[in-house]
């Protein structure tokens, strides 16, 4: 007799672990058929995600308030949700011109489950909250999980709320486990997946949207677009230094020489040239107009126009 303790087994209870008849013939009808059944799932979700807006709201005023405040945001996911969290931290960088780390990514398993799945570490409480030793009270913790009782995320949860951080679950499940774990439980009834229990299809979308919703939103409140244009995006390619001047054409209506100009008077700060265009103001008085408005081109705008 074997004295090798035999790996427990959970079933585990969550809408995306439903077998979904909608889709119960999905392998025995035409290719087409198939993307026609995967595409009517799909389009469930931005109802599901709308139903979370209001509750969504509250976490991305909170979220930006503590931002603020010198706070930083802490995802974290395992599996699918974690690749998730990590994409929509990563790609904050460029696009908005954020700072590395304040807005961070954790996935169990560690970096190497981005690519390589590390299954077993989404059962393990402990990583969790070793992942989170890092936060502080001032923080926001989002954890992320299909089926909202994931003992990596219950194990972050935990930790985040007795450092006194702000704490968020993201679900596909409304009647989650981990509910009670957090501040707020954002649960998108995305329902049964298409292939039952796989959740990197409805719910990832789902987690997608909400990551995007609420870092996307806290970015406008906290100045760095102006209307709907990126003006803290960091051109580190030929791409993005091409649409940092696409952006002054398209906000000033100026020409491509003029922008270009004043780009370079402004040591190549796009907000601060494009305060000097619209306000018509030199680039050091821009500066100040945009450190006084904490960064809002709009505010900075109104300052200039008062003195």
């Amino acid at each position: 007799m074997s004295s090798l303790t035999p790996p427990t087994a959970e079933r585990v209870a969550a809408p995306t672990e439903e077998r979904n008849p909608a889709t119960a013939d999905i392998d025995a009808v035409p290719t087409v058929e198939v993307l026609r059944l995967l595409n009517a799932e799909d389009a469930r979700v931005p109802a599901a995600v709308g139903a979370v807006l209001p509750a969504l709201a509250d976490v991305v005023d909170e979220t930006v308030r503590r931002l603020r405040a010198g706070g930083r945001v802490h995802y974290f996911g395992a599996g699918t949700s974690g690749r998730v969290a990590v994409m929509d931290a990563a790609e904050l960088i460029p696009t908005f011109g954020l700072p590395p780390g304040v807005v961070a990514a954790h996935i169990a398993g560690g970096i190497k489950a981005l690519t390589i799945p590390v299954e077993g570490a989404e059962d393990s409480v402990a990583g969790g909250a070793a992942d989170a030793a890092e936060v502080r009270a001032g923080d926001v913790v989002v954890g992320l999980t299909a089926s909202g009782r994931a003992p990596y995320v219950a194990g972050a949860l935990r930790a985040g709320r007795a450092a006194g951080a702000y704490t968020v679950l993201v679900s596909a499940n409304p009647a989650a486990a981990l509910a009670d774990q957090a501040d707020v439980h954002l649960g998108a009834d995305t329902g049964p997946e298409a292939i039952a229990g796989s959740t990197r299809l409805k719910a990832a979308t789902a987690q997608k949207l909400i990551l995007n919703g609420l870092s996307t939103a806290a970015m406008i409140a906290l100045g760095h677009t102006y209307s709907n244009l990126m003006v803290d995006l960091a051109p580190t390619n030929t791409k993005l230094r091409g649409r940092v001047l696409t952006i002054l054409t398209e906000a000033t209506g100026l020409p491509e020489d003029v922008c270009a100009k004043a780009l370079a008077d402004a040591d190549g700060e796009l907000k601060t040239a494009l305060v000097c265009l619209l306000g018509a103001v030199a680039p050091d008085q821009a500066r100040r107009a945009l450190t006084a408005a904490s960064g809002q081109v709009r505010a900075a705008l109104a300052a200039s126009a008062r003195t």
